[in-house]
């Protein structure tokens, strides 16, 4: 049976080649029955680019093709180009037996050779099944279209070893990837759109560029943040006004009290990654730190420096998150920035608490710059509740109306000695107290000041 592509027969690997890249950069390098790969511009970027055919054999991977996506990888490594994986297969072709099964561990191989030396993107333009899932997982970055689907095994199988009932969509689609499980970083509106996502993110990590501070103007920020210090607030305003453009966001439905972007500032391809108190008050969670070590380890092994934005009150406490391994899962965001070398530098916006602070790129994992803005608190916990705990006695010995005033001098007297961000410069844990209106100076001059360096690791999916 003739898949289907948005009313129409699905595109040729030519055709869909074609619309991703930049017309007439082009040329076919190597064909099997059922895949080819080409070189291409995208973007402007020389760049390696190859394609299943979904319309042949359900575009089984076997020793044919998969020789030739080793080939195509070969040739990206030599030549430091990044690869675009456009994936449409049913997986290792069965009546191939163990011979399919070789062929496939030797894409899986040189995918993790490639690892952190060249950016790896992934299309997933329709089902990808067993082997053709596991591919897309080994790189960097996962872009699902709408006629997307992954899985391991399908829901016929699921339902005959389990007796579960799921369908395919359910299962295996973009809403299952992008909010559930966080196999996808990308979910496009169209299949056009997923191509077009790819190559902007060629574009990104294939063309990082310097900081070029002579570019950067500063933008009004005294807005940002809401007046009352609890209230929620969406940090996606704060990045927008922070980077040149519109920046690309990875996972953005999956773990969403961490913010992960990839965009530019003064030119230059920058990492963001950031509290969101919106979602969970901005709390760490064992979900939100396993995707914030991803995002670390990617841009520390492709060498994009990061801009680290801090508003976070701890981690989230409860049985669910010790049982589901936040201790094991926030331990990797430990390590992944302890590991890193790439510049980073830190903008503390309100608050950084507990463990949560630590996590977040501070000066005791390695930031090579810490900047805050007026109003930030840094402390193990909040001033009151820390007041609460360490004067409870002197609180207690008081009426109830004289309370509330003795509780907030002691506040005060606790943020002068332990919490503000003039505490923290005295210490040497924060360099410099901004104004908020010189944010985007700030953190440029701080990032064209740091000379480039990039880890010596590969981006082993966490």
């Amino acid at each position: 049976m003739t898949a289907v592509f948005a009313g129409n027969e699905v595109r040729s690997p030519e055709e869909r080649i074609g619309a991703l890249a930049d017309p007439g950069t082009v040329t076919v390098q190597q064909r099997s029955d059922s895949a080819l790969w080409a070189t291409a511009n995208l973007r402007g970027v020389p760049s390696i680019v190859f394609a299943l055919d979904h319309r042949l054999q359900g575009g089984a991977m076997h020793a044919g093709n998969c020789a030739l996506i080793v080939s195509a990888y070969r040739l990206a490594i030599r030549d430091g180009r990044p690869v675009v994986g456009l994936w449409h297969s049913a997986g290792a072709k069965l009546q191939d037996g163990i011979r399919s099964l070789h062929a496939v561990a030797q894409v899986f191989h040189v995918m993790t050779e490639a690892s952190g030396r060249i950016p790896q993107i992934s299309v997933i333009l329709g089902p990808a099944a067993g082997g053709a899932a596991y591919g897309p997982a080994l790189t960097d970055i996962v872009i699902m279209a709408p006629a997307a689907r992954m899985f391991i095994t399908g829901p016929s199988i699921i339902r005959e070893v389990t007796g579960e009932q799921i369908d395919i969509d359910s299962l295996g689609g973009p809403r299952a990837h992008g909010e559930t499980s966080g196999v996808a970083h990308v979910i496009a509106e169209s299949e056009n759109d997923a191509l077009d996502r790819a190559a902007e993110l060629v574009e990104l990590l294939g063309a990082r560029r310097s900081v070029d501070t002579a570019t950067v103007a500063d933008r009004p920020f005294d807005d940002a943040l809401p007046d009352r210090v609890r209230r929620a607030y969406d940090i996606h305003p704060v990045i927008d006004r922070l980077l040149d453009a519109a920046p690309v966001e990875l996972h953005p439905g999956w773990a969403r009290s961490i913010v992960t972007s990839l965009g530019r500032l003064g030119g230059g391809t920058v990492g963001v990654l950031a509290s969101n108190p919106l979602r969970r008050g901005g709390c760490l969670d064992s979900l939100s730190a396993e995707k914030a070590a991803r995002f670390v380890r990617m841009c520390d092994s492709l060498g994009v420096p990061m801009v680290v934005l801090v508003d976070v009150p701890g981690y989230l406490p409860g049985v669910t998150e010790e049982w589901g391994g936040v201790v094991r899962r926030g331990a990797k965001l430990l390590h992944a920035f302890a590991e890193a070398s790439i510049p980073r530098v830190t903008l503390i916006l309100r608050k950084a608490y507990g463990g949560a602070y630590i996590a977040m790129n501070c000066r005791g994992l390695g930031a090579d710059r810490v900047l805050a803005w007026p109003r930030a608190e840094i402390a193990v916990m909040g001033a009151t509740a820390a007041v609460r705990l360490l004067r409870r006695r002197e609180l207690a010995a008081v009426s109830d109306q004289e309370r509330p005033a003795l509780e907030a001098a002691f506040v005060d007297e606790h943020l002068a000695n332990a919490g503000d961000a003039a505490a923290a410069v005295e210490l040497g844990v924060v360099d410099e107290i901004i104004q908020p209106d010189r944010t985007r100076s700030a953190v440029a001059d701080a990032l064209a000041g740091l000379p480039t360096a990039r880890g010596s690791h590969g981006n082993i999916p966490l």
